[in-house]
């Protein structure tokens, strides 16, 4: 993937979200008034049932600082990138319709723990017989 080439267009980002890493493992966005991080990372499946056939998933994080702490706390684990894409972005559209001073990390903490990954998974369709 080209460096300048980010799993989120631009212009899909909310206002003053931007990219602040990426590869194939691995894609973070921040507020540029946060010290608050979100990322998706690639993580292997060793302990999911060998019948669902995930050999990975990816794992939403919110990483952020509190005085000279670093923390990080799991959003969700989403199956595929698209899912850690939808996912990440939905974050990011809930911080920023929600939450007044993006600086506050606490503040994006409470938002981010009210996101409902299941708003953004598919729902399966019914087989027709």
């Amino acid at each position: 993937m080209p460096p300048d080439h980010h799993p989120i267009p631009w212009e899909q980002l909310p206002p003053e979200w931007g990219p602040t890493e990426h590869d194939d493992g691995c894609f973070a966005y921040r507020h540029r008034r946060s010290p608050t991080v979100l990322v998706a990372d690639r993580t292997p499946a060793a302990n999911s049932h060998p019948g669902f056939g995930l050999c990975c998933y990816w794992e939403l994080r919110c990483r952020y600082s509190l005085g000279d702490r670093s923390l990080s706390e799991a959003i969700a684990r989403v199956s595929t990138r698209s899912a850690a894409v939808e996912g990440l972005l939905e974050c990011m559209h809930r911080v920023h319709d929600s939450v007044e001073q993006p600086a506050d990390p606490i503040e994006v903490v409470n938002v981010l723990r009210e996101v409902s990954m299941s708003d953004i998974v598919p729902e399966s369709r019914s087989r027709s017989k």
